[in-house]
């Protein structure tokens, strides 16, 4: 049984066969997912979701990319709407500076009334980080204390940042970037000093397509059903059943989550 902690199932590419991507996820072992909430109508969207399907919960929050969205309107949006029982984190939210959609100074802003929010309904944060680990590392400090638990989903930084996060108390998000032979290697060493208890495992779908995946398959879509490959690649690293990691990982989601 696995648990995808990240997955953007309101993304357009699921529209035509949402269905069909749940049943496959569910015959792969993939048993719960949290559809992540990236901007106030997606948010709304993952909730609406969440609540159609046992399996399937949900976090609200606006990416950095959106960061203009964020107001007070928006934060009471995002408060009204966790009060669902389904909705298990705040977030994504976070910073993004190798992009930079949005002023840096929106990002901060962005991100500190999120944090603000996750504090006032003691709530686990889903954190977004992208070339930003200085500024992040900042914010997030002056909260840490305060803040239920924490997430960096979808880690791709270098040692230092892992030690950062990791010295916050903070839990690893690890996507199929691992499984990245041109950009993602470095974590192959680095997913050994996450530990067994903090270490998370997500697909981004429809992000993030496993390379490793054999036959490669046709399209470049992501689903959940490939969140069996980077389970069956971190295993591999880390020396040690593929049953193990997903049994440790799900508990440490369901964990985090509440659950």
């Amino acid at each position: 049984m696995l648990f995808d902690i990240g997955a953007n199932l309101t993304h357009s590419d699921f529209k035509g066969d949402l269905l069909s991507v749940l049943d496959r996820a569910r015959a792969a072992g993939v048993h719960q997912m949290a559809v992540t909430g990236a901007s106030c109508e997606g948010s709304q969207q993952a909730v609406t979701l969440s609540q159609q399907f046992e399996a399937l919960f949900a976090t609200v929050g606006v990416h950095p990319h959106h960061a203009e969205e964020v107001n007070d309107g928006t934060i009471e949006m995002l408060a009204a709407l966790a009060a669902s029982e389904r909705v298990v984190a705040i977030g994504e939210t976070g910073l993004d500076y190798f992009r930079d959609f949005t002023p840096r100074d929106q990002q901060r802003r962005a991100f500190e009334a999120q944090l603000d929010l996750a504090v006032a309904l003691d709530k686990p944060l889903f954190l977004h980080e992208r070339a930003a680990a200085e500024d992040f590392t900042k914010i997030l400090t002056k909260y840490r204390d305060r803040i239920n638990s924490v997430v960096v989903h979808c880690f791709t930084g270098d040692a230092q940042a892992l030690s950062r996060y990791l010295d916050l108390d903070c839990h690893i998000g690890i996507t199929g970037w691992i499984c990245d032979e041109r950009r993602g290697t470095h974590l192959h060493s680095l997913i050994r000093d996450i530990p067994s208890n903090r270490l998370m495992i997500e697909t981004d779908a429809p992000y993030l397509l496993p390379r490793t995946l054999k036959p490669k398959p046709k399209h470049r879509r992501c689903e959940p059903a490939h969140l069996v490959e980077v389970c069956r690649f971190i295993a591999a690293l880390l020396d040690k059943p593929e049953t193990q990691v997903a049994a440790e990982t799900t508990q440490t989601a369901q964990a985090f989550f509440k659950l």
